[in-house]
């Protein structure tokens, strides 16, 4: 009785253990916290790009992940291109910007 009591305790803490550790963050996942800063340098970045009357910021997508903006999207010369970064650069936040846009 003894053995079936402790296999069954140790199989529990194994599962358990398991269950517990599929609930860990991976290197590409972020937490909450790192999810609602991401979100807000995304608005900060929106909102400067839409202050910069000399951008079609509408055609701009922004992505942000652990302070890496992502500009991607159409402009219409590589100015534009290099004025977008800039600008994105400027927000609070903001560690690297990757530009993905293309010139159309």
């Amino acid at each position: 009785m003894k053995w079936v009591k402790a296999i069954t305790t140790f199989c529990a803490a194994a599962i358990f253990s398991v269950a517990l550790a599929g609930c860990a963050p991976t290197a590409k996942q972020e937490g909450t916290g790192g999810y609602i800063d991401d979100t807000v340098i995304t608005t900060k970045v929106k909102s400067a790009l839409l202050a910069e009357k000399s951008l079609k910021s509408t055609e701009i997508s922004v992505e942000t992940f652990k302070g890496r903006v992502q500009l991607s999207g159409f402009v219409s010369s590589s100015a534009d291109a290099n004025r977008a970064v800039s600008v994105a650069k400027t927000v609070k936040g903001v560690r690297v910007v990757e530009n993905d846009m293309r010139v159309k």
